[in-house]
């Protein structure tokens, strides 16, 4: 039997702000990208979300950012490499001890937005983040999108380096994401979402905006939880999946 891991970006509350249905998806996908605070998140949203998962076995992901709140972390920012490696170090233990204080831990590193962007091309930038990661915990492996820098530098570091398929977001020709600024980007209608995840999880492709074919091996597919419709859409990925007798499971320990 054929299997894919259905992973989200939960905990992106702040406060008295609210975003997501994070106990939804939760009873959905396998693995949970939570926010650490840089971009979205606070302790309290953290630890909340850490226990949810840990409750439902679901797989714990640090999902670090660039330090910018009020941007939501999809601002580019030109900060030092050594600057980015030490947010991204102090975001993964700040999780990590929330998991361990719950019995579980952190089973891997998501960058988000500009961040993952940023190192899908910039060689230095994603070098010091794999090198950070692997400086706290050289057996927590990160997600980045096949043929980019993150995965690049992930190997050529010793870090296990996992390919992320985006099953609500558009493709380029390249194998590049639509901006998010550009119409049609996302995706929210859950029929198509969740025909483009069976067609990677099964066939390894994802028709791009120009209607071209594109291969694309990946090992996790990701369902925005701030996107329109996200509960929907996660629900109806699962549903086309276990009908098709592909297995939802972790891609790596819970």
């Amino acid at each position: 039997m054929a299997s894919i891991d259905l992973n989200s970006d939960l905990g992106e509350s702040y406060g008295a702000w609210r975003m997501g249905a994070d106990d939804q998806l939760l009873d959905v996908v396998t693995s949970a990208n939570i926010a650490c605070g840089f971009h979205a998140g606070d302790p309290l949203t953290m630890r909340r979300t850490v226990r949810s998962a840990v409750r439902r076995g679901v797989a714990i992901g640090a999902h670090v950012s660039y330090p910018d709140l009020r941007g939501f972390g999809r601002r580019h920012m030109t900060l030092p490499p050594a600057e980015v490696a030490a947010d991204v170090l102090y975001q993964l233990g700040a999780l990590d001890a929330l998991a361990r204080a719950d019995g579980s831990r952190v089973r891997y590193v998501k960058p988000h937005g500009a961040l993952y962007h940023d190192m899908a091309v910039d060689e230095a930038l994603a070098s010091a983040v794999v090198l950070a990661i692997a400086s706290y915990d050289d057996s927590i492996p990160m997600l980045g999108m096949p043929g980019t820098a993150a995965i690049a530098a992930a190997q050529q570091h010793g870090l296990a380096g996992y390919h992320e398929g985006f099953a609500d977001r558009a493709y380029q020709p390249d194998g590049r994401l639509v901006p998010r600024s550009q119409p049609g980007s996302v995706l929210s209608d859950p029929q198509q979402v969740a025909e483009r995840a069976l067609k990677m999880a099964t066939e390894r492709t994802v028709v791009a905006v120009d209607g071209s074919l594109l291969s694309l091996a990946v090992d996790t597919i990701c369902i925005h939880g701030d996107s329109p419709g996200a509960v929907e859409s996660a629900r109806a990925v699962r549903a086309a999946m276990l009908a098709s007798d592909v297995a939802l499971t972790p891609f790596t320990a819970v």
